[in-house]
């Protein structure tokens, strides 16, 4: 663009020393020169701020990693690559036979368990049954014993029947006792537990869900409307449960993002609302209009974390550039544009809109130049 300018204004001054006859003196030839160059140097300059241009752009998508809840081999692989499938679409399946043997084992305990239950619930009946047992013994020694004591005075009976009595009276309370607590004991083993249920009736049964969730989880569906580029997997692989290894990665069917890395001396002339314009290196000979969504508040050369590190001078280093979200406005569906694409990207601002022309035609000439290339 430079040189454009500079030639034009060569034209027009050569074309102005012809039409208006002046001679080419010490003093016209370099006031033209020196002119060229303020007024060059302006219009690049106002250009440059008002109207900022960055080459650092590019789509930016969401992808989720997936990573089975639970380890095992892979019997099956349900999709194709790069297929949109929608939510809830089986991904892939995992052997379920050792999680469903658990699940089986937890259900023999469970019924076990609850046997025994059963079997606590027959106690409380037996102890109850004791404790009326011993409680009848107990009124009817009393009574016996209460009538004695009315006619041992008249001599009636000696005192050891009367002492004979008194002891059948006192073992017959002892044995009530013993019954009420053993009834109790009954009572509270069958009772106790969680939200009314035996605790292991209760321990047995969360885990016997857990069994069953994880019998579930073997079938790993898609997250999101969405597909799966660069499919790896394939049975017999073994699939673990851990973070750090997903098994494919999942694309999801959303509108990617635009975000263009600005200079931070453009920040004061970044407005959501302004008009944008976009190249993109794979297709070349095109401009497509856009529009400025948001400019992002943080840059991640600012940013500080908690760790067991003093933060050092060399961050200082690192300048940064500030983010803007922009949406691009042109249909884009004929286009065989790949997710993730690079691109240069132009905002024009609401200030010194006639020189908003220069970036135009630099922009045009910069996605004209994108034929041409050599691979090496």
């Amino acid at each position: 663009m430079d040189l454009l300018l500079i030639l034009t204004y060569t034209a027009i001054c050569i074309a102005v020393f012809k039409i208006f006859k002046i001679p080419l003196t010490k003093w016209t030839v370099p006031t033209a020169a020196l002119g060229g160059v303020i007024l060059v140097g302006a219009l690049v300059l106002l250009m440059n701020y008002n109207h900022p241009y960055s080459n650092m752009a590019r789509e930016y998508f969401v992808t989720t990693p997936i990573v089975p809840a639970v380890a095992g081999i892979v019997v099956s692989v349900e999709i194709e690559p790069n297929q949109v499938v929608e939510k809830g679409t089986v991904l892939f399946r995992i052997d379920p036979k050792p999680y469903e043997a658990i699940v089986r084992q937890k259900q023999a305990l469970l019924a076990g368990t609850r046997e025994g239950v059963r079997e606590l619930e027959q106690a409380v009946a037996a102890a109850r049954a004791s404790v009326v047992q011993a409680s009848a013994n107990r009124d009817q020694s009393q009574g016996v014993f209460e009538r004695y004591e009315s006619i041992f005075d008249r001599g009636a009976i000696s005192e050891n029947e009367m002492e004979n009595q008194r002891q059948t009276y006192l073992a017959d309370a002892a044995a009530l006792e013993r019954a009420e607590a053993d009834f109790e004991r009954a009572q509270i083993a069958f009772e106790a537990g969680i939200d009314g249920e035996n605790p292991e009736v209760a321990r047995l049964q969360a885990e016997l869900e857990k069994a069953r969730y994880d019998v579930e989880r073997t079938i790993i569906r898609a997250p999101t409307s969405g597909y799966v580029s660069q499919l790896l997997l394939r049975p017999g692989m073994m699939a673990a449960n851990l973070p750090l290894r997903p098994v494919m990665v999942f694309v999801h069917d959303e509108q990617a993002s635009m975000i263009a890395a600005f200079r931070q001396n453009s920040a004061l002339r970044l407005r959501a609302g302004y008009e944008a314009e976009i190249v993109y290196p794979s297709i070349p000979g095109r401009v497509f209009k856009g529009e400025v969504v948001s400019v992002l508040p943080n840059m991640a050369e600012g940013q500080l974390q908690t760790s067991g590190n003093l933060v050092g001078t060399e961050s200082f280093q690192r300048i940064g550039r500030v983010p803007v979200v922009i949406e691009v406005l042109d249909d884009m569906s004929e286009y065989n544009l790949a997710t993730g694409s690079r691109a240069q990207v132009a905002v024009y601002s609401d200030h010194f809109h006639h020189v908003a022309i220069m970036r135009q035609i630099l922009l045009r000439m910069s996605s004209w130049q994108n034929y041409l290339y050599l691979d090496h």
